[in-house]
């Protein structure tokens, strides 16, 4: 058996998914400390591996994860790039539409919505927002993009200002009522 052999055997045998990445079991545990966490970047690797397994050659694919902190300091995971849909027959394919990175920041009078759609100009986009959620479509012949998109609070769509510069759309809508302040309680430090 030569070496390339050996190593297509290694890549066969595989048993953990992050081995791609260049990290174990351990060092992911060690960072979030948590076996959700383990079996959520264990389904990520599997789905970008099916992804890569039924790339069509000529076609980008445009797949990542954002992990963020939410305010019970549990990770979030979010999805983007392009989405994963079955065949008429049930096999695996990958749709051109992509959903885009979103960021979403409540504050206390207001929320902004930052997406990320580049390789479109500004009047592709179709911004519909209701008082509780944004849909974003773009339906072009190089690029198609789609996210929907569930508000932290409720808002009032007619305050909707919206700017679109470098593939960036940022959106603020006013809050329908002003966010209260947490009830906490001051704390002395000694």
């Amino acid at each position: 058996m030569n070496s390339n052999d050996e190593d297509r055997d290694k890549r066969r045998r595989r048993r953990n998914p992050f081995d791609i990445f260049g990290f174990d079991d351990d060092f992911i545990r060690d960072i979030f400390n948590d076996d959700k966490i383990m079996d959520d970047f264990r389904r990520m690797a599997e789905e970008m591996m099916k992804m890569f397994s039924s790339a069509q050659p000529g076609r980008p694919i445009v797949h990542g994860y954002k992990i963020r902190f939410g305010p019970d300091g549990k990770p979030k995971i979010e999805d983007f790039g392009n989405k994963s849909i079955k065949s008429p027959e049930g096999e695996p394919i990958i749709s051109e539409e992509r959903e885009p990175l979103t960021d979403i920041i409540e504050g206390d009078d207001d929320v902004a919505v930052t997406v990320e759609i580049p390789g479109v100009e500004k009047n592709d986009i179709d911004l519909n927002i209701t008082q509780d959620n944004i849909e974003i479509k773009v339906d072009t012949h190089q690029r198609k993009y789609h996210k929907k998109l569930e508000l932290p609070c409720d808002v009032i769509p007619k305050t909707t200002r919206a700017t679109y510069k470098n593939g960036i759309l940022d959106i603020v809508i006013k809050r329908k009522e002003k966010k209260k302040p947490g009830s906490g309680y001051k704390v002395n430090i000694e």
